[in-house]
């Protein structure tokens, strides 16, 4: 149930997306549209998380997975008064369709229903690890929200997850568009990040257990082939990456460079492409903290992140259970 167990699972990896809206909520295509939209893309998988909805579409027999899913919201006692709750794999919603009086409520009912629950934009609702530590339930987040990254350069919600997994929930990783504009002609917001899931099937009910396992990582570019533990830290195999860092506590982790201008720490290159970019490197055990996830920057600004990986330390990590 960590960044690492994806790796070692059996399975096939499937290019998702997880969180996008239609005409039937507040989005700007018809659902149909935005599947064919996502499979001229080249995506595995698609859940349409309209607000409060459960919206099916026609992916026809060679399209995408289609995965029912929602966005759920939860009250905050303070603005911006709610969170919202990825509800993937739950095709019944409660009755009535209203607020759940906390997150920790919201999470707990996706999960007793066989979902994976997922919060959405963690920092774009001015979320802090307060708001997050009592979902217990909860399986992962979105590390990166590129429709709030795109409109709001407030996408990037990775301070708050650390700051969770350094007083002990480790959560998975997602990446999403979050899109309201796919494809649309005066600009769109998709096509900006996805989560690659490794599922034990090409199913919908793989992909769902997958998720609430934390089988998966977040990527706006990079592919992440994998990570493995080595004795005093970790491999990684990845796509050329102009860096590779082990993210954990404020005085922990390492970071290499393929730069050879640029000092590394704790951290090391063990293969380069021909253009001299990282393909595999080697990154320390963490020296204080129990907890580390990997991270690929790729040359072009994108960037890949696996879920939080328990490692050698004093404090035991909670696992995201179910």
């Amino acid at each position: 149930m960590t960044g690492l167990d994806a790796f070692a699972a059996e399975g096939i990896w499937l290019r998702c997306q997880l969180h996008c809206h239609t005409t039937r909520s507040d989005g700007t295509p018809e659902p149909d549209e935005l599947v064919r939209h996502y499979a001229g893309a080249g995506f595995d998988c698609v859940a349409i998380t309209d607000h409060w909805l459960v919206t099916e579409a026609d992916a026809g027999p060679d399209g995408p997975l289609m995965i029912p899913a929602s966005e759920l919201s939860a009250d905050l006692p303070r603005a911006p008064f709610e969170a919202e709750v990825l509800a993937i794999g739950v095709a019944e919603l409660p009755e009535p369709r209203a607020a759940f009086p906390t997150l920790a409520d919201c999470a707990a009912w996706v999960a007793a229903h066989g979902g994976a629950a997922l919060l959405a934009h963690p920092r774009w609702s001015a979320l802090g690890p307060d708001d997050i530590l009592p979902a217990r339930a909860l399986h992962g987040l979105e590390v990166m929200n590129g429709g709030c990254m795109v409109e709001q350069a407030n996408g990037l919600s990775d301070a708050v997850w650390d700051a969770v997994s350094e007083r002990g929930l480790l959560l998975g990783a997602i990446a999403t568009d979050d899109a309201h504009r796919a494809g649309h002609p005066d600009g769109s917001d998709s096509l900006i990040a996805w989560t690659m899931v490794r599922a034990a099937a090409r199913t919908p009910a793989a992909v769902v257990e997958a998720l609430r396992r934390g089988h998966a990582y977040g990527s706006t570019g990079p592919v992440i082939h994998a990570v493995e533990r080595v004795p005093g830290g970790l491999e990684v195999a990845c796509s050329p990456a102009a860096a590779v860092a082990l993210a954990s506590g404020p005085w922990d982790g390492g970071r290499v460079s393929a730069d050879p201008a640029k000092a590394a720490y704790r951290a090391r290159v063990l293969e380069r492409d021909e253009a001299g970019r990282i393909v595999r490197a080697h990154l320390d055990e963490p020296e204080f903290c129990a907890w580390g996830r990997i991270e690929v920057d790729g040359a072009d600004g994108t960037r890949a992140w696996t879920g939080p990986i328990p490692l050698p330390g004093e404090r035991a990590p909670h696992r995201p259970g179910g």
